[in-house]
């Protein structure tokens, strides 16, 4: 039996005994046992309950629902009024999110303002102060503020890197390398969020230079994405590309899943071809979780692997397979992804390596 003191050590991920008794108090965890000085005791069982809660917690679930969720585990039967619950929270939530997303926008659309606007900017941000009036006159006088905004942008092109300088979150110790290929993708799909999602391994960089500048053979899930790679740049690396479902009437992550399933020589390509080369899997998820499987079971090693496929339950869980593995990768840590923003990373990976052959930002950082 442990103490709440070592239960929550136990149990680790910033658990205090601050929160359990909280727990206790809105019934996700049981009351305890007690010792003859009436200090809390906890068995085995708590710890695993515990060790739930925080997973969940941990994942973005409210309280509430991880309650539910618990008492669905235990009882089978409540599991389909569970998802309609967890399926009404999601669209709360997603509405959430479209409102932020919104708020996001219009201050985008007033801090990425470049030094050509400041003065249509000054203007407009004093029309803002005075937005405390009614709801009627705040919305039309929102519209005629964007109008007065909107007015300069014909005059000049847009200056894209000094708006990121102000919009992307702080990456000053992160290897310049890195920086450059963030940037880019943010400018891919235009959501300056995206970048707080990608992940680098440690020895991403490196080895995707220094397989680069050994011409290596870079390996696309689907056409689409061999399509948008700089070919002139890895060609004067020396460097060839190679197409996994080399079907050109694939054009959504549903058809490559297909695909894929449906012909198991697609398996047995993906086994020939893992060992040595860069892989860009842009659309379909089984073909990173089968990549993984490969990995896994020592049938090859790829020098890197940028793991980008679309979808809500199979890509995430493939891209969380990928990040466990001793192989060097760029992903998300979400369902965000696409054959595009696989391109870009490659395609900024190749730039950089040829504009800058003697950058070593990355070596000895922790990306």
């Amino acid at each position: 039996m442990l103490t709440i003191k070592e239960l929550t050590q136990s149990v680790g991920h910033g658990t205090t005994p601050r929160m359990v008794r909280h727990y206790h108090q809105i019934g996700l965890l049981p009351q305890p046992m007690r010792s003859h000085s009436n200090y809390r005791l906890y068995s085995a069982a708590d710890i695993q309950r515990l060790q739930r809660i925080v997973a969940l917690k941990q994942q973005g679930f409210q309280l509430s629902h991880i309650q539910q969720m618990l008492v669905a585990q235990s009882q089978p039967m409540a599991v389909d009024p569970l998802l309609d619950q967890l399926q009404k929270q999601y669209q709360t939530v997603l509405q959430q999110m479209i409102k932020l997303r919104q708020t996001a926008t219009a201050l985008e659309g007033f801090i990425g303002r470049d030094q050509a606007c400041q003065s249509v900017q000054a203007e407009a941000l004093a029309q803002l102060r005075q937005l405390a009036a009614e709801t009627e006159t705040a919305t039309a006088f929102t519209e005629d503020l964007w109008q007065q905004l909107d007015a300069a942008v014909p005059d000049h092109p847009e200056h894209f890197q000094e708006a990121l300088f102000r919009l992307l979150p702080d990456l000053s110790q992160r290897p310049e390398i890195e920086v450059d290929v963030l940037s880019h993708l943010v400018l891919a799909c235009g959501d300056v969020s995206l970048a707080t999602f990608v992940r680098f391994s440690s020895d991403a960089i490196k080895a995707a230079r220094e397989t680069l500048s050994a011409g290596c053979t870079i390996v696309g899930d689907v056409p689409a994405v061999i399509a948008a790679l700089d070919q002139p740049r890895l060609t004067h690396l020396g460097c060839q590309w190679a197409t996994l479902l080399d079907n050109p009437h694939i054009d959504s992550a549903a058809d490559a899943e297909q695909q894929f399933w449906q012909d198991n020589g697609w398996h047995q390509r993906l086994r020939d071809l893992t060992d040595g080369n860069i892989w860009m899997v842009g659309y379909a998820p089984s073909v990173l979780m089968k990549l993984c499987e490969a990995i896994e079971t020592g049938v090859g090693r790829p020098a890197l692997v940028i793991g980008l496929p679309i979808g809500f339950s199979h890509a995430p869980a493939a891209k969380r397979r990928l990040m466990q593995l001793s192989v060097p990768y760029v992903t998300t840590e979400s369902a965000l992804g696409g054959g595009l923003l696989a391109a870009v990373v490659l395609n900024r990976l190749a730039a950089s390596l040829i504009e800058k052959p003697d950058c070593h930002c990355y070596l000895g950082e922790a990306n």
